[in-house]
């Protein structure tokens, strides 16, 4: 592996299916992503998470805290602060309900999977420490899927605070994985009094890293990342400060980025428009170079 660009060994034959019309494309779930950040004296880090060898997707990749859309959140009142549903609706590309999911999908995940939560008993304040036996439980019941995300802030008197939220980018898994995702990758910064912790039963590692540093890792083959996670990590290295970051946010592009597989005589070649690096030409019979 010249470098840790995540590659499954089931891939040509899937693609290979896929071009000749015996694969069928299952459609992606909505899913979201957070890179939380947080200011040092050398600059900004990421907070970031080793999936668990055994998990069927993407296993020992390093990436943000993140996952699916929970359908109760399209249409349950919740709590809000910070841009309106209808703004929100506008920058991700989708309806308002779509919109309101997304952003709660993110808020959620990053409790869930990092013990930080992006929300306050008023519209410009934030919760201090989230840890304790309380707290807990109710984190447990939102990742059994037990308790509502909208129920939770209403049982805590709190309103999501959707302006600490930057959209950054939208990638789509390739048509021809067997788990697809739409999935948004927000950037936020770690609020005051919050620390992370590895609250994820899906990974076996967290860390707090400079992006420079997470990149240098993937290029040596250390670190094993999908390529969403190194690019937007790339991204990141040109940010000082984590406002910085946040300002840049609404001037991105969220044009979906979805890989694009064709044949090319006796090969496969594989791309992601916009991002070269991450190109593949796959021998009909071999490994890709």
């Amino acid at each position: 592996m010249a470098n840790g660009q995540w590659y499954p060994p089931e891939w040509p034959d899937r693609i290979r299916a896929l071009a000749a019309g015996s694969l069928t494309p299952v459609s992606p779930k909505r899913a979201a992503t957070v890179m939380l950040l947080k200011d040092t004296g050398t600059g900004p880090v990421v907070h970031m998470l080793r999936r668990r060898a055994s998990m069927a997707f993407a296993a020992g990749a390093y990436a943000y805290p993140g996952g699916g859309v929970d359908p109760r959140d399209d249409d349950r009142h919740v709590g809000w602060a910070g841009p309106t549903r209808a703004w929100w609706a506008n920058r991700l590309g989708v309806d308002e309900t779509a919109a309101q999911a997304i952003v709660c999908a993110a808020v959620r995940e990053t409790y869930e999977e990092a013990g930080v939560l992006l929300a306050g008993p008023t519209p410009d304040s934030v919760v201090g420490d989230t840890t304790g036996p309380e707290w807990e439980t109710d984190r447990a019941a939102l990742v059994a899927r037990d308790l509502s995300f909208a129920e939770f802030l209403d049982r805590r008197g709190l309103v999501l605070r959707s302006d600490l939220l930057g959209a950054w980018t939208r990638w789509i898994t390739p048509e021809f994985e067997a788990r697809r995702y739409d999935t948004w990758f927000f950037v936020a910064a770690l609020p005051e009094g919050q620390r992370t912790r590895n609250a994820s039963t899906e990974a076996d590692r967290t860390v707090w890293i400079r992006p420079a540093e997470a990149a240098a890792s993937y290029d040596k083959g250390e670190l094993l990342m999908m390529p969403p996670t190194i690019a937007t990590l790339r991204q990141l290295t040109a940010y000082e400060t984590a406002a910085e970051a946040l300002a840049a946010a609404p001037g991105r592009d969220l044009t979906p980025v979805l890989a694009q597989a064709r044949l090319d005589g006796e090969e496969i070649v594989l791309s992601w428009p916009g991002h070269d690096e991450f190109t593949k030409h796959i021998p009909t019979g071999g490994a890709p170079a």
